[in-house]
């Protein structure tokens, strides 16, 4: 296999089933990836931290949990907060590629989504870790109008196949065991789609926006 093929990613998103939620897809059609997901909240709860774990193996990737504060209040956290729990989680801090939110978050709203995303910018426009890549997921929900879809005009879209979206949808609804009926559930979509940036200028820019 290529270079390309065999790249290293990170996947850094808030929750244990953001990976799988926007994602998941893409981690399923790319098995010879070597993924890195970090979920940097939830580490002591011992239910989803546990579904975590079975869905790393299901994924081939290997993976770690912080506890950032999860409330339903979504008190802001500091940049400095999310930015070192990040670094502490990170096994090594060069990857070929790194996935993570959008900026605006990928519904409204979460508070969180959009703190690690500003807070994986900085820390590559700074130079703490880096990465070839950097995609953060594109999706949309019509402030609140619907449930989130991927953009059309994102960097890159693409409907999955219905054996990996069946595949998706089990890791969600049996593994991390969203009901059938649930907002989670509902939402996973069927195509997936990603902004790219390959240098920090646009994807600070793009943050700005």
């Amino acid at each position: 296999m290529d270079a390309e093929a065999n790249r290293s990613v990170a996947v850094i998103v808030a929750h244990p089933d953001d990976e799988t939620l926007w994602a998941g897809g893409t981690i399923l059609n790319n098995p010879q990836w070597n993924c890195f997901i970090i979920s940097l909240c939830r580490k002591n709860d011992k239910n989803r931290a546990s579904k975590f774990r079975k869905v790393l193996k299901i994924l081939n990737a290997q993976g770690i949990m912080g506890n950032l504060d999860d409330g339903p209040e979504q008190k802001p956290l500091k940049n400095a907060e999310v930015e070192q729990t990040i670094l502490d989680l990170l096994s090594k801090r060069h990857f070929d590629l790194i996935i993570t939110h959008s900026p605006k978050g990928e519904y409204t709203k979460h508070l969180r989504h959009e703190e690690v995303s500003r807070a994986v910018i900085m820390l590559w426009n700074n130079g703490k870790i880096a990465a070839n890549e950097l995609w953060t997921f594109a999706y949309e929900d019509g402030n609140k109008k619907y449930f989130p879809r991927a953009m059309e005009n994102a960097s890159c879209l693409e409907t999955l196949k219905n054996e990996i979206w069946i595949k998706k949808y089990s890791l969600i609804t049996e593994t991390y065991g969203f009901d059938k009926n649930s907002w989670e559930a509902r939402t996973t979509p069927k195509a997936e789609a990603f902004w790219i940036f390959k240098n920090t200028k646009d994807a600070i820019e793009f943050s700005s926006n």
